[in-house]
């Protein structure tokens, strides 16, 4: 799962929100340095990717990647999904969307200072062009992908991955549909921090 999938799987406070995010930055961090409730976010971002990673529908859609992506399967897919939670944000989470997303901004904008500077970069942009908010529209999916495409420091064939999203849309969509309530249930009741971050609707 990418951003605003963590986001949503954290708790609604700011230190939930910098270890959910942290998972991604966590190399050459001194984890134990945070307090307790950033490293519980961070262990909840660690059990989020595992499960993810290990469900039949995710592992399926991965397969559907074209060959000279494969590869990077598991980060086009966590994109897309986001784009997917925020279609069907109705269908899961009460909280309106736009009340999640101002909250979350607001949070990680107070813990910026203790963040990793590669971390802080991040959400400086994410706040400042309120990524989680754009996930939605294919064109900024494109965009973030070419991002993503960017931040690759050697040879490879994700740029373009756009055609990967767009040839195998409804499979990924499919995808996220099984996935997503698996993973919204599972952190509510297995995760190291009790319920997630937005009122969640009723099966």
């Amino acid at each position: 799962m990418n951003y605003l999938a963590h986001l949503v799987l954290s708790q609604p406070h700011a230190d939930s929100y910098f270890g959910n995010l942290l998972g991604d930055f966590r190399r050459g961090v001194k984890v134990t340095a945070f307090s307790e409730s950033v490293q519980a976010g961070v262990t909840n971002h660690l059990l989020v990717d595992k499960f993810t990673d290990s469900h039949p529908a995710v592992i399926a859609a991965k397969q559907q990647v074209s060959t000279q992506r494969r590869r990077f399967a598991g980060i086009l897919l966590d994109i897309c999904f986001d784009h997917f939670l925020l279609v069907h944000w109705q269908r899961f989470l009460a909280t309106p969307v736009s009340q999640f997303t101002e909250h979350a901004y607001s949070n990680l904008s107070a813990n910026l200072p203790d963040m990793p500077a590669t971390m802080q970069r991040m959400v400086s942009s994410m706040v400042t062009d309120r990524w989680l908010d754009s996930y939605d529209d294919m064109a900024q999916l494109n965009v973030v992908l070419e991002r993503t495409a960017s931040r690759i420091r050697f040879k490879h064939h994700f740029h373009g991955s756009i055609e990967e999203v767009e040839r195998h849309y409804d499979t990924f969509e499919s995808a996220f549909l099984s996935l997503f309530p698996d993973l919204l249930q599972y952190i509510q009741h297995n995760g190291p921090e009790p319920g997630v971050a937005v009122e969640v609707l009723g099966p």
